[in-house]
C-alpha cells in the first residue's frame, strides 16, 4: 500500500533514491498544434537523463522530470530551441506576470500580421468573383497577373513566412505539423499561378490562383488571431489570483511603524492591519479585532470575526477594526502563493483523455499529406484527365482544411478553464487527471470528525442522580477538567463558562488513558469519564444506564461522573453536524454515489450520526492506521473511491483512494496528500468538485466530436471537390476558435445546490 501511495503522489516532488530527480517548469511558445507538442515531447524524452516531459499547447507549458546529474534545465532550453521554439523559465512567473506581457505581444505581433495581410489581399478576394462567375465587370488592374503577383508575394513570403520556418523545424526533426500543411497548400497555389504567369502562354495556361493562397493565410492568420484572444482568458483564473496580492506591507520595526514592498516583509514581522487594507501575509493576530472578507479565499461573502490568537490569510480585506498581527508566512510560503502554485500545475497538466488526441495527432499530418497527394492523381488521372488546375486546386482544399489545432486545443482548453473556475469556487485541483477522474466516482467515503462535522465537541446534556444539582455537577466536573486538554475534556469547560459559572483549581489532577480522569476539587475526590472507569472503582452504574444509553443513541459521548466515589451524573458531550452536511450528502445520493461514513466511535454512537445525515453505510470502530485498508477493500471491489477527510490520521486513506479530497480547515498533511482540496471546509465543496468534472469532461468530450467531426467530414468533401481552397482554409481557422469558444463556456459554470 505504501508503494501505492508513493507512486500516487510522484507528481508532487519526484526524487530517486540519491535525489537526483528533479522536476523544471518551462514556458515554450511558438507551439501551433498538437503535432508541435508531440514533436517537443519526443525531442526533450530523447534527451538522455530525461524521464519524461509532459507539454500543455493551451498553456504554453512543459513540465520535464530530469537526472540533475546528467542534464541541466539550460540543455532543455536548448533542445526546445534547436527545434524552432522559444523557452523560458518559468520560475519567476507569479511574481510578475510575464505570461500576460507574453500573451500580450503575441496578440499585438499576430494582429499586425494579419493587417497586413488583409490589406494586400483584399483587392485580391475581389478577383474572386470572376472565378465563381458572379460578375466579369471588374478594374482591369486587379485581373492582371503582374498585379496580383505583386500583392501575393508578400502576403506569401513575410506574412506567410511563420508557416514556412515551423514547417523546415518541424520537417528537420522527421515530423509534420499544421503549418507543414498551410505552406504545402498555399505553396502549390502560388507557384503554379507563377509558373503560368511566365509560361502560361506556352502551355495553354490562363489561370492564376493567387487570391486563393493569399486569402487562405490571411483566414488562418486571423484564426490565430482569435485563437491567441480567446486563449488568454481561458488563465483568468491565474490574473485574477495574482491580481489579489497586496503592494505594501505596514510593519513595525525598531518601534517604528513602516511601509515597505510585501517581498521584504519576514517571518516575525509584526505588521499592523487598518480598516479597508488588504492583509499583506498570513499570520496571527497579537493585538486587535475585526471582522476580515475571506471571500478571495472560500468564496462566502459574510466577513468572519477575527481576535487575538486567529490566523489571518493575505490578501483578504480587512472590513472594520484595526489589528496586529505576527507574519507566519511569507512569500511563496502564503496561502495564495501556494493556491496560484496548485492552478498553475493544474493548467498545465495533461488529463489522459488527451492521450486520445495526442495519438491522433501524431499520426494525422503524414496522412492527410498521403491523402492530398492521392487526390491530385486521382483527379489528374481519372477525376477530369489531364486537367491540371482542378487537380492541384482539389489537392490544395484538402491540405488546407486538415486542422489538428482543433485536436489539440479540445482538451487542455477545458482543463484550463475548469481549474480555474473550480479556483474560483474555492476547490483546488492538483492537475487535469483528478478533474477527468473525479467525473467516473461510484463511491464516496466520509471521515466524521471534521468532515461530517465540525470537529469541536459541545456540552449538550447534564443529568444528574443522588441530590446533586446540575449546575454544582458541571461546575465540579468541568474544575477537573482544567487539568486536562482532551477536547471533550474542553467541551465541558466551555459548557461551563458560557453560563457564567465560576472554575476552580483541579488537585492531584491524573490523566488516565482510554478511562477519563481524576482529580480533587474543593476538597472532593472527582472521576469524570467511561463506564471502565467507574466500575474498575467498584461504583454501580444502573441507576444512569439507561440515561447513558439513551445519549449513545443519539450520537453523544456519555461522559460519567463520580463524586467521592458515588455516582452523581452522566455530562452529554457531541461533535455536532456541520450545517451543509445533511443536504451535501444528499446531493451525492441523487447523484448515484455510495456514501460511507467512517469513523473510530462506537457502533452506537456512529450509526446516531449517520442515521441524523442520512447515511446507510456505515465503517465504525476504524482506527487510524486502517482507514487506508477500508479505501483498499472497496477498490479492490471494483469500485473508483473518493475519500473526504481533513486530520493527518486520514492522509493514508486520501493518498490511497482514486481521488482524496482534503476538507481546507483540516490540517496540511491532509492537504497535501489529497489531489482535491476543499478550502471551505464544507461537503458541499466535494459535490461542487464532481459537478465541475462532469461540466468539465461533457465539454472535452463534445470538442473531440466536434474536432473529430470536422476533419472526418471536411476531408473527403474537399477530395472530392466539393470545396473551394479559400473556403478550406476559413473552415480551418475557425475550427480551432470554435473549440476554444466552447471550452470558454465553462466559466459560466455554477454550483447547482438543487440535482
Amino acid at each position: 500500500m505504501n508503494h501505492q501511495v508513493d507512486e500516487k503522489r510522484d507528481h508532487v516532488k519526484v526524487q530517486d533514491s540519491n535525489g537526483k530527480l528533479k522536476q523544471a517548469s518551462l514556458k515554450i511558445s511558438g507551439m501551433s498544434c498538437a503535432a508541435c507538442v508531440s514533436r517537443v515531447e519526443t525531442q526533450l524524452r530523447s534527451v538522455p537523463g530525461v524521464h519524461d516531459a509532459a507539454v500543455n499547447l493551451t498553456a504554453e507549458k512543459g513540465v520535464i522530470t530530469y537526472d540533475s546529474s546528467l542534464v541541466e534545465v539550460e540543455d532543455l532550453k536548448k533542445v526546445v530551441e534547436e527545434i524552432g521554439y522559444r523557452a523560458s523559465d518559468m520560475a519567476s512567473q507569479v511574481e510578475v506576470d510575464t505570461e500576460k506581457a507574453e500573451r500580450e505581444k503575441e496578440i499585438r505581433r499576430q494582429n499586425a500580421m494579419f493587417v497586413f495581410s488583409a490589406v494586400l489581399s483584399t483587392p485580391l478576394l475581389l478577383t474572386m468573383l470572376v472565378h465563381l462567375r458572379v460578375t466579369d465587370r471588374l478594374p482591369a488592374v486587379l485581373l492582371n497577373p503582374w498585379f496580383q503577383l505583386a500583392l501575393a508575394t508578400p502576403v506569401q513570403f513575410i506574412a506567410g513566412w511563420q508557416f514556412y520556418r515551423d514547417s523546415y523545424y518541424a520537417l528537420r526533426s522527421g515530423s509534420a505539423n499544421m503549418s507543414v500543411l498551410v505552406a504545402l497548400g498555399t505553396s502549390a497555389a502560388y507557384f503554379y499561378s507563377l509558373a503560368v504567369v511566365f509560361w502560361g502562354n506556352r502551355f495553354g495556361l490562363h489561370e492564376v490562383y493567387f487570391e486563393s493562397s493569399a486569402v487562405i493565410i490571411t483566414l488562418i492568420l486571423l484564426g490565430k488571431l482569435l485563437e491567441a484572444k480567446a486563449k488568454g482568458r481561458t488563465s483568468e483564473a491565474i490574473k485574477k489570483l495574482i491580481g489579489l496580492q497586496a503592494k505594501t506591507a505596514r510593519v513595525i520595526r525598531d518601534n517604528q511603524e513602516m511601509d515597505i514592498p510585501i517581498e521584504d516583509v519576514i517571518v516575525g514581522d509584526l505588521v499592523v492591519v487598518r480598516p479597508g487594507e488588504r492583509v499583506p501575509v498570513d499570520g496571527l493576530i497579537v493585538d486587535g479585532y475585526s471582522s476580515v472578507d475571506e471571500s478571495m479565499l472560500t468564496g462566502e461573502s459574510v466577513p468572519v470575526d477575527k481576535q487575538v490568537g486567529d490566523e489571518v490569510i493575505g490578501s483578504t480585506i480587512n472590513k472594520h477594526g484595526s489589528f496586529r498581527f505576527e507574519a507566519t508566512k511569507v512569500g511563496r510560503d502564503t496561502a495564495l502563493a501556494q493556491i496560484i502554485r496548485i492552478v498553475e500545475e493544474a493548467q498545465g497538466s495533461k488529463a489522459p483523455i488527451q492521450r486520445l488526441a495526442d495519438t491522433i495527432s501524431g499520426k494525422f499530418v503524414p496522412v492527410v499529406v498521403g491523402i492530398a497527394i492521392i487526390t491530385f492523381f486521382g483527379w489528374y488521372f481519372w477525376g477530369d484527365p489531364g486537367n491540371l488546375t482542378r487537380a492541384l486546386i482539389n489537392m490544395t482544399a484538402v491540405l488546407v482544411i486538415a486542422c489538428p489545432c482543433a485536436l489539440g486545443l479540445a482538451t487542455p482548453t477545458s482543463i484550463m478553464v475548469g481549474t480555474g473556475k473550480g479556483a474560483e469556487n474555492g476547490i483546488l485541483i492538483k492537475g487535469g487527471e483528478h478533474l477527468e477522474k473525479a467525473h467516473r466516482l461510484q463511491a464516496i467515503i466520509l471521515d466524521k470528525t471534521g468532515t461530517i462535522t465540525k470537529g469541536e465537541p459541545e456540552l449538550t446534556d447534564v443529568v444528574t442522580v443522588g441530590g446533586f444539582a446540575q449546575d454544582e455537577l458541571l461546575r465540579l466536573a468541568a474544575s477537573a477538567e482544567r487539568g486536562s486538554e482532551h477536547p471533550l475534556g474542553q467541551a465541558i469547560i466551555r459548557g461551563a463558562r458560557d453560563v457564567g459559572l465560576p472554575l476552580d483549581e483541579p488537585r492531584d489532577f491524573q490523566a488516565i488513558p482510554g478511562h477519563g480522569i481524576r482529580a480533587r476539587v474543593e476538597g472532593r475526590d472527582l472521576l469524570v469519564g467511561n463506564r471502565r472507569l467507574l466500575q474498575d472503582k467498584g461504583i454501580t452504574l444502573e441507576v444512569i444506564e439507561n440515561e447513558a444509553n439513551h445519549l449513545e443513541s443519539e450520537g453523544k459521548t456519555a461522559m460519567l461522573v463520580a463524586v467521592d466515589e458515588n455516582l452523581a451524573g452522566v455530562i452529554g458531550v457531541a461533535d455536532t453536524v456541520k450545517p451543509g452536511s445533511i443536504g451535501a450528502i444528499a446531493a451525492m445520493k441523487h447523484m448515484g454515489l455510495s456514501v460511507y461514513m467512517i469513523t473510530g466511535d462506537n457502533q452506537r454512537t456512529a450509526a446516531a450520526i449517520a442515521q441524523e445525515v442520512g447515511i446507510e453505510h456505515v465503517l465504525a470502530e476504524v482506527l487510524p492506521e486502517d482507514k487506508a485498508r477500508e479505501v483498499q477493500r472497496l477498490r479492490d471491489a471494483g469500485l473508483v473511491v473518493g475519500m473526504v477527510g481533513d486530520g493527518i490520521n486520514d492522509a493514508p486513506a486520501l493518498a490511497t483512494a482514486d481521488i482524496g479530497f482534503a476538507i481546507g480547515t483540516g490540517t496540511d498533511v491532509a492537504m497535501e496528500s489529497a489531489d482535491i482540496t476543499l478550502i471551505k471546509g464544507d461537503l458541499k465543496g466535494v459535490v461542487a468538485a464532481i459537478q465541475l468534472s462532469r461540466s468539465t469532461m461533457r465539454n472535452v468530450k463534445e470538442n473531440l466530436f466536434w474536432a473529430l467531426v470536422y476533419n472526418t467530414i471536411g476531408i473527403p468533401v474537399a477530395a472530392f471537390g466539393l470545396l473551394s481552397p479559400v473556403v478550406a482554409g476559413g473552415a480551418m481557422a475557425f475550427s480551432s476558435v470554435s473549440v476554444v469558444t466552447n471550452a470558454l463556456r465553462l466559466k459560466r459554470w455554477r454550483y447547482k445546490e438543487d440535482i
